[in-house]
């Protein structure tokens, strides 16, 4: 299982939210790319990175500064927040971005993101941000009556590289994973599920890692890393651990 921190971006300046709620936030940086160095150098492989103004106004709004990472960054990056059409995928991914995060059009316009999925396969990830089960868009505004697990399945063979699931309830809160939900995504389809939301302690990562065997392959985290509650070289460190059979 591969952990992956995350950097959230907001008007240039590197945030965390409670629920995803732009009311919420609390600033940890105003320099994102030096906090994606900070996680590069601390092990990380890949690092997630969410433009929050683009996922409120539907499209990208914080180029600069994932410009600015890009240059800094060696790791893979992937990137999520505004992305609407396949010229903005396009965009991205001649940046240099390893992987694009499809969330809000992946229940409105599935054809696109059935079409890229073909056109760049291996680099979209669909994120499926959910609230009571059902899936929730427009930077998580709106709550639909589509479940979770259903729409994961729809885009079963068309090359998806990853399925970033996120329990709402559980965002920025550090209470804990839903390991429940996370587990049945996971057995529901056979495209690789990344864990989100809740993770706060190197508990919460061991408490995790048995879900790998029903197809979750990574864990992303934020807040917990920027509290100090989560320690990210010890949290490399016991995934590889698990990878070589000590756990």
């Amino acid at each position: 299982m591969i952990i992956i921190p995350a950097v959230d971006i907001k008007q240039g300046r590197c945030v965390r939210l409670f629920q995803g709620r732009m009311d919420t936030e609390t600033v940890f940086s105003d320099d994102p790319a030096a906090m994606a160095k900070r996680w590069e150098e601390e092990g990380a492989e890949i690092i997630h990175v969410i433009d929050l103004d683009g996922a409120f106004e539907k499209s990208p709004k914080n180029l600069n500064s994932i410009r600015k990472i890009l240059e800094n960054v060696n790791a893979h990056i992937q990137v999520g927040g505004g992305i609407r059409n396949e010229k903005t995928v396009r965009m991205f991914l001649d940046l240099g971005v390893k992987r694009v995060i499809i969330g809000t059009e992946a229940i409105k316009n599935s054809k696109l993101v059935k079409d890229v999925c073909r056109a760049f396969p291996d680099q979209i990830v669909v994120g499926i941000d959910a609230r009571n089960g059902l899936v929730a868009i427009e930077g998580w505004t709106e709550t639909t009556q589509t479940k979770a697990v259903d729409l994961a399945k729809e885009f079963e063979d068309c090359g998806v590289a990853a399925i970033n699931f996120t329990d709402i309830h559980r965002d920025g809160m550090q209470t804990g994973p839903n390991i429940m939900e996370t587990r049945r995504l996971a057995e529901a389809v056979s495209i690789p599920v990344v864990a989100s939301g809740g993770v706060s302690t190197i508990d919460d990562i061991i408490n995790l890692m048995p879900l790998e065997e029903f197809g979750v392959t990574g864990i992303i985290t934020g807040r917990a890393l920027y509290d100090g509650t989560l320690n990210l070289k010890d949290a490399i460190k016991v995934s590889k651990a698990k990878r070589a059979g000590i756990y």
